[in-house]
């Protein structure tokens, strides 16, 4: 052989190789972060974080192989959220997944590059984190917990359950933005319906047992409950004592329902979980949250009430109107 066809085959053969042997390593490890605010043992929020890790496996991204998950639970606890987000932001993640909106706020606070995908937040814009829905033009983007406006069809559900209804106390969450929101919407509703408020800031069991406490005197014939972190966190007490005074309940989510509620109308979590694993997936794969629109509650909205989720309003109305027997 010639020199110059030996040279020719010995340098194809040097390309070839760390071709080959890139091919033959293990894939890129990519890492995420995942904040919540809720504590470990909650079970809801367990089964939503299954159903975004789920998805992340049929994306082809699975833990262990090609994906590294860091988990920070708050355990209920605003104060332990500062901390928690910045040990996550420091770990420098590909991405990160805010599942609350106190979450998104706190990783917020620490980072302005590495992308962060928020789910339940009532209203981003207000909250500072985006200034444009369809361009949210920085680091973050996400999913809406609701339009505002369905406080509003809470109502009405409430009203058709009993025409007489004349009072209803709205549980929200004194300094949180989007709870002021909710019941400004309810507010803005009630004078149609014939219904007084009575605005009921709650922030801890004592406060929930207190106002239940001054309903009977009050007039009060009815509750809802805007989604807030301590509505969810103390959703057991809200639940025994509505059930306990006999009092109709609105609430803002299906697992209300399900751990007993009256009965619930909103927005699919679940589904959340699922469309944030996948913005999850397109980021790790090179896109930038700007790229990504904020998407609104209405795409992933659903109804359910307790009891027989084909029951109506009216159905449920019989049900709480009825004596009640033993074991109800």
């Amino acid at each position: 052989m010639r020199r110059r066809e030996f040279m020719a085959v010995l340098g194809g053969a040097a390309m070839a190789w760390p071709l080959a042997a890139r091919g033959q390593q293990p894939e890129q490890m990519r890492r995420i972060g995942v904040l919540l605010s809720q504590v470990e043992s909650d079970l809801v929020a367990q089964s939503y974080i299954a159903t975004f890790a789920a998805r992340l496996r049929e994306l082809g991204w699975t833990e262990g192989k090609n994906l590294l998950i860091d988990y920070r639970w708050g355990g209920g606890n605003t104060s332990r959220m500062p901390p928690l987000a910045r040990e996550l932001v420091v770990l420098q993640p590909h991405a990160l997944l805010a599942a609350t909106a106190v979450s998104a706020v706190q990783l917020r606070q620490y980072t302005l590059t590495i992308p962060i995908i928020f789910t339940q937040v009532g209203d981003p814009v207000a909250l500072g984190l985006v200034t444009n829905l369809a361009r949210p033009n920085g680091n973050i983007t996400g999913f809406t917990s609701f339009d505002f406006t369905i406080g509003g069809k809470w109502l009405q559900a409430l009203k058709e359950c009993a025409p007489a209804l004349a009072r209803v106390a709205v549980f929200f969450e004194p300094g949180n933005p989007s709870s002021i929101q909710y019941v400004t919407a309810i507010e803005a509703a009630a004078s149609s319906v014939g219904v007084g408020l009575v605005p009921s800031p709650v922030q801890s069991e004592t406060e929930i047992e207190q106002a239940f406490a001054s309903f009977p005197a009050a007039g009060i014939g009815a509750v809802i409950a805007v989604p807030t972190a301590a509505v969810v966190r103390h959703r057991g007490e809200i639940i025994t004592l509505a059930a306990k005074h006999r009092l109709l309940a609105m609430y803002p989510y299906r697992f209300f329902a399900v751990e007993g509620g009256l009965m619930s109308y909103g927005t699919d979590m679940a589904n959340q979980f699922r469309q944030a694993a996948f913005y999850i997936d397109r980021i790790l794969k090179g896109e930038k949250p700007s790229a990504l629109p904020v998407s609104a509650a209405d795409q992933v909205r659903t109804s359910y009430q307790s009891r027989d989720r084909k029951s109506s309003w009216a159905d449920i109305a019989h049900w709480f109107a009825r004596p009640r027997r033993r074991g109800d």
